[in-house]
């Protein structure tokens, strides 16, 4: 007879590891999923505010690069944000947590169906070969292969095209890193008045850089031939040419897909949760943060009653994941979404000025979700008083728009 396992892991990028990680540690009995070893290299870079990992009792040494001048440009001068910033050595990022994994039970395939009886979920793989757990998690990326959620036409997308490199002259100042460069003087007025993109630059070291062209939401998503030109464009415009591609990333991911079906008898965690934040992009923090708790639902769904059936413990993870604060939070990053997408240039550049005026704690806390739900209304009402009457007007026209999401916001 088949192995019975507590949980079963689809995916083995960030999502899945860390959701796999948090159940090992808990004594359960894993087995993962997916197309590719766990030992692939992750092929994205991820980045977080330093203060957050400290804040997850994570190592610094899980950070290949540190930077303590971090600035932005939405005018002529620097926004300096008085915060350290770092980027994730993936390697040890993925070891790290592959040695929290250390008795998963791994399985090379794809999901192709699962069914669900009283007291188990059987997955069967595209080679027929079938996994039982009593509960699976999908963490198989934005476009899941087993999560369910409802179909949405008009998804926004952020896209970027960046190179790591050597260039003629540094794009920045020596061990600086740029959050985002808005500046837009390059571009020709026609240019200026399509979506706006900005500049994700840093200084890596021993004369390697990295610059990417980023575009924040955009439905449809901005091509990278686009994004491309622009980086080209604004690199030329400071005398900056590339010397040397040493690599070319390429990010594609949606930012608004509704939340998946919680009614389903298994749990989706990261994208295939739409876990990305709404109004900034950024997951990774976000997935150490509630990965942890979701662990712990599961592991006491499972170990409090041995004849529970995947819908009781799924229901027990997503009322833990979806919480009605996060619910209630996430219709209020939308509404902030919608809104900076139908921002032109100068009202954006406006915008993000008066954001990271807001006292540190509100600014950060709204880009890592860390905020309660009152706390960040006071946030988005606070920056609304401060706001120049361009951005109040826009916000109140959004209101016009969207207020469907505030709604939402309330009854959740």
């Amino acid at each position: 007879m088949a192995a019975v396992f507590d949980a079963l892991v689809i995916g083995v990028g960030p999502a899945g590891l860390i959701i796999a990680a948090e159940l090992c540690d808990r004594g359960l009995k894993v087995a993962n999923l997916a197309p590719t070893v766990a030992t692939a290299p992750w092929p994205n870079t991820y980045g977080i505010w330093v203060d957050e990992l400290e804040a997850l009792n994570l190592s610094p040494e899980l950070l290949e690069h540190h930077w303590r001048n971090c600035v932005s440009y939405f005018a002529p001068g620097a926004t300096q944000h008085q915060r350290d910033y770092g980027l994730f050595d993936k390697t040890k990022f993925q070891n790290y947590l592959l040695q929290r994994c250390a008795s998963v039970t791994w399985h090379q395939g794809k999901a192709q169906d699962i069914e669900h009886s009283e007291q188990h979920s059987a997955v069967t793989t595209d080679s027929g070969t079938a996994l039982t757990a009593r509960i699976v998690i999908d963490a198989s990326g934005h476009f899941p292969a087993l999560s369910q959620r409802p179909q949405k036409s008009d998804v926004a997308y952020q896209a970027a095209y960046g190179v790591v490199g050597k260039f003629s002259k540094p794009p920045v100042e020596p061990g600086q890193f740029v959050l985002m460069d808005f500046r837009a003087e390059h571009l020709t007025d026609a240019e200026r008045q399509q979506p706006p993109t900005f500049s994700y630059e840093m200084d890596l070291g021993n004369g390697i850089h990295f610059v990417e062209e980023t575009s924040l939401a955009y439905a449809p998503a901005i091509g990278f031939d686009v994004l491309k030109g622009r980086m080209e464009k604004r690199l030329a415009a400071r005398g900056i040419e590339i010397l040397e591609e040493q690599h070319i990333e390429r990010c594609l991911f949606p930012m608004n897909l509704p939340l998946p079906d919680r009614s389903q008898s298994l749990i989706a965690f990261g994208g295939a949760s739409s876990m990305v934040h709404p109004a900034s992009g950024y997951m990774v923090g976000a997935m150490l943060r509630r990965g942890p708790e979701l662990g712990a639902a599961i592991a006491s769904a499972i170990k409090g009653d041995p004849n529970a059936s995947p819908q009781t413990i799924a229901h027990q993870g997503w009322d833990t994941l979806w919480n009605r604060d996060r619910l209630r939070k996430h219709y209020l990053y939308l509404f902030g979404l919608n809104a900076l997408m139908g921002f032109e240039e100068a009202r954006l550049n406006h915008h993000f000025s008066t954001f990271f005026s807001l006292p540190q704690s509100s600014w950060a806390g709204f880009l890592a979700d860390t905020l309660t739900t009152q706390e960040l209304v006071g946030a988005m009402v606070g920056m609304f008083g401060q706001a120049p009457n361009d951005v109040r007007w826009g916000l109140m026209r959004s209101v016009g728009g969207h207020g469907d999401l505030l709604w939402q916001a309330v009854a959740a």
